[in-house]
């Protein structure tokens, strides 16, 4: 995201930009950006259309996923008939955008569009892809729903959290199935792989031509716990012709190819077997060809295994049930087992590898774990790379481990976590394979999607037909052109806060940052109705500021100015003008505030008329 400077007056708390000598603060808008499109080479036309059902043809719109990681939705339509493809969240950053829970999709282009939704299918379980259908339900009709079985499955257990929804009928599709939408609209799902089974391919053919979605991917020839890319499959697709390829870019700046899960497993196996007394390995819920290997490498050697984090457990019993984590009996135990067992036997797998507060991993390393307990020599392996903006806190999880006496691994000391997104040279097979006309990148941030359209035009894609979109662009499309509306639909981010989704805005994030970092203070002030002089001392309420009884010099300045501006404002008049106080209360002592402190907190007056 761009930074872009706000200055409203001081003290207002409108999210201020202090130019103070000793401390100067950087604010962002929590407004998405709104960029220039980058047009590679000339071949597409402008339209002045607007997003509506009277412009027929083929269109590509994306509600998320752009310039972003995460929050991927998108829609293909075609003529007044739409087929949907995943529904996800993004995780807020906590310094930009403090108590919210999730952002979601901004699907306001549906509104008035319901009836054409026919269908919507899911590549896969992650929540960055699943997580905002309970959200948006409601606003997206009554299409049908496809997913393969463990997507299902954990789609089902998401909607499981939110009772005062409708049950909802999905259904289930399996690698190679094509299924009719329409009499213009037919989907085929092809398996590709990624960390997790079940994910696929979306192939949607129109009378326009064939668009292909990889979802999340990377090129795995010998991987765990399930089968490799139906290359085939894509081979005849391209033989056909593929007009449009939309491709995954989260790798699209890492050289090389993305590991194999076999060479994971193989340092796995090492790591385990000379692993000195209990392991824990943290690793993603969501990873569960990672949680197959540990089970399998653990059996190999001897040792228990045992799950612990709700989503974990979750997540373990799906799959135990569909049949895609298989394990001996007898390999898995409970937490009030583990004493039962030598230390040097159990494997614990738990959450929290992130540095999560509440998380298991966390509550092991501070010893508020209610069953394990980390003695000198224990094992604990970070199995997942470190998702942007937690360094902090995972370096902080490390230290309480090391000083626990524990042996601590990640992945940057031995290769022992393979990402579920291709690099460079999976992406440019992906791009070879399929040989599209139009290539459009996405899910990535702004840089990866125009490294991988750069990547496109080395593999021969002409520059004219690379499409750099962002959220809400309305992509058009034919066998010859493409073009976009000057119109975008609606792309704001949606904030869920609690039972709250959508009521959160700009203003609202922008107090809440200004709270976090330099917090209120309230100023209460009684004023004579006849004479608006100002009676007793005004109260002053300090929360996040100032520690009032330390700053009492402070304080007894603040209170002559209020009484200055209350006793010679020029709206007095017959009348005491409330507002007019206020406004020139806050301004007033902001600036009078930030003059003595250099800080800004939020000021908040209040006028009480007797």
């Amino acid at each position: 995201m761009v930074e872009q400077q706000n200055n409203p007056q001081p003290g207002s708390g409108n999210g201020q930009q202090g130019s103070g000598r000793g401390r100067m603060k950087k604010r962002r808008w929590l407004k998405p950006v709104v960029r220039k499109v980058r047009v590679l080479g000339t071949g597409r036309k402008e339209s002045d259309a607007q997003y509506d059902s009277t412009v027929g043809g083929l269109k590509v719109i994306h509600f998320g996923g752009l310039g972003e990681v995460g929050r991927n939705m998108s829609a293909v339509q075609y003529d007044n008939e739409i087929v949907l493809i995943d529904a996800g969240v993004r995780f807020p950053e906590s310094d930009e955008m403090p108590g919210i829970d999730f952002i979601i999709p901004n699907v306001e282009y549906l509104a008035d569009k319901k009836e054409m939704v026919k269908a919507m299918f899911f590549t896969h379980g992650h929540l960055d892809h699943i997580g905002a259908l309970p959200f948006v339900r409601d606003k997206i009709g009554d299409p049908d729903v496809y997913a393969a079985p463990l997507t299902r499955a954990l789609i089902m257990k998401r909607l499981d959290e939110f009772k005062n929804l409708k049950p909802l009928d999905i259904l289930q599709v399996n690698a190679g199935d094509e299924i009719k939408v329409s009499d213009h609209i037919t989907v085929k799902v092809l398996r590709i792989n990624h960390s997790i089974p079940d994910d696929l391919a979306i192939a949607i053919k129109t009378p326009a031509g064939t668009l292909i979605h990889t979802s999340d991917f990377k090129f795995d020839d010998t991987p765990v716990n399930d089968l490799p890319a139906d290359v085939d499959e894509l081979q005849k697709l391209s033989d056909a012709g593929v007009l449009l390829l939309m491709s995954d870019s989260t790798g699209a700046e890492n050289e090389g190819h993305s590991l194999s899960e076999q060479e994971i497993t193989e340092n796995l196996d090492k790591l385990i077997r000379e692993a000195t007394g209990m392991l824990i390995l943290g690793t993603f819920a969501s990873l569960i060809n990672r949680i197959q290997q540990i089970i399998t490498i653990s059996e190999k050697h001897g040792r228990k295994v045992v799950f612990d984090g709700y989503s974990m457990k979750s997540n373990v019993e799906i799959c135990k049930k569909l049949g895609y984590l298989k394990m001996r009996q007898g390999t898995q135990i409970s937490m009030d087992e583990i004493d039962d067992y030598p230390r040097d036997k159990i494997t614990a797998v738990v959450t929290g590898a992130q540095g999560e507060d509440n998380a298991v991993l966390m509550r092991v390393a501070n010893g508020e774990h209610r069953h394990i307990h980390i003695k000198k020599n224990d094992t604990i392996v970070f199995s997942s790379s470190v998702i942007p903006g937690n360094e902090r806190s995972v370096q902080f999880l490390k230290d309480q481990l090391y000083r626990n006496g524990a042996k601590v691994f990640n992945y940057k000391m031995m290769d022992i976590h393979a990402g579920g997104h291709g690099n460079k040279e999976d992406l440019r097979r992906m791009i070879q394979l399929v040989k599209p006309r139009f290539f459009m990148p996405i899910h990535g941030q702004y840089s990866m999607m125009i490294n991988h359209g750069i990547m496109a035009q080395e593999e021969g894609v002409p520059e004219a037909r690379i499409i750099i979109a962002d959220n809400g662009s309305i992509v058009h499309l034919d066998k010859e052109n493409w073009w976009m509306d000057k119109a975008k639909a609606p792309s704001d981010y949606v904030f869920v806060d609690g039972l709250g989704i959508g009521d959160i805005g700009n203003v609202v994030l922008r107090d809440r940052q200004i709270l976090s970092e330099d917090g209120f203070l309230v100023i209460v002030t009684l004023v004579d109705g006849k004479t608006g002089k100002v009676r007793t001392s005004p109260d002053i309420i300090s929360r996040g500021f100032i520690y009032l009884k330390d700053h009492k010099d402070l304080l007894m300045q603040i209170r002559k100015k209020i009484r200055f501006i209350v006793e010679n404002n020029d709206a007095r008049g017959k009348d005491i003008n409330a507002t007019y106080l206020k406004d020139q209360l806050r301004n007033q002592i902001g600036l009078f505030i930030f003059q003595k402190t250099e800080r800004r907190p939020m000021i908040l007056p209040v006028i009480i008329e007797i």
